[in-house]
């Protein structure tokens, strides 16, 4: 089906090329967690997103890209099992300066520069340094401080100096609302005129 890195799907005789950019999937992440877009308009932006005009010009497809889109996204791995109420310990969007100085130190990437496939940073953010002992990049040291269980610390000064610290590195949005920026918008109001959605 898919192979490392994917370039673009096919359906049927048609290839749809896909817009890889690490970024173009937290986006589409994004979408698909905005409650402010449609269940109509939220898939429709996701194709939009990863295979552009091509992709909404071809209404047949629609259900089948979509569910291309899905396994793109999830690097094509079975998610059927993954536990929902586990406790979320990073964000994209909250995180991504914590993400960046983490793959400068580990692998001397700046991804303010680097244009790269989501699969590359996808599995090059779960091989970041997380030690316990030696050297542990910031991102991995704040998600370790996100599910760290207060409990074990006995000291009531050690245990309120971590709860403070805690506190500070902690997740602003449960629900990861997230304001679209300004290029989101402007693909939101085009995918609107596209399927004649009105407001």
């Amino acid at each position: 089906m898919y192979l490392n890195n994917p370039e673009y799907v096919k359906i049927g005789d048609k290839k749809y090329k896909i817009n890889t950019d690490f970024r173009v999937a937290i986006e589409c992440n994004n979408i698909a967690q905005d409650d402010s877009i449609g269940n109509t308009e939220r898939p429709l932006a996701i194709i939009y997103k990863l295979f552009g005009d091509e992709g909404l010009d071809n209404s047949q497809d629609w259900d089948k890209l979509l569910e291309l889109a899905i396994k793109y996204l999830t690097l094509n791995k079975d998610t059927s099992g993954v536990d929902n109420n586990t406790e979320i310990d990073m964000d994209f969007n909250e995180d991504m300066d914590y993400i960046e100085a983490s793959f400068m130190s580990d692998y001397r990437i700046d991804l303010t520069t680097e244009k790269m496939h989501w699969w590359k940073f996808y599995n090059l953010l779960e091989g970041l340094s997380n030690s316990e002992i030696g050297n542990c990049c910031i991102l991995n040291r704040v998600r370790n401080l996100r599910t760290f269980d207060l409990s074990q610390i006995k000291d009531n000064k050690e245990r309120e100096r971590l709860a403070k610290a805690k506190e500070m590195v902690s997740l602003k949005n449960d629900k990861h609302e997230v304001e679209l920026t300004e290029q989101q918008k402007e693909s939101m109001k085009k995918l609107d005129e596209i399927i004649g959605f009105k407001k």
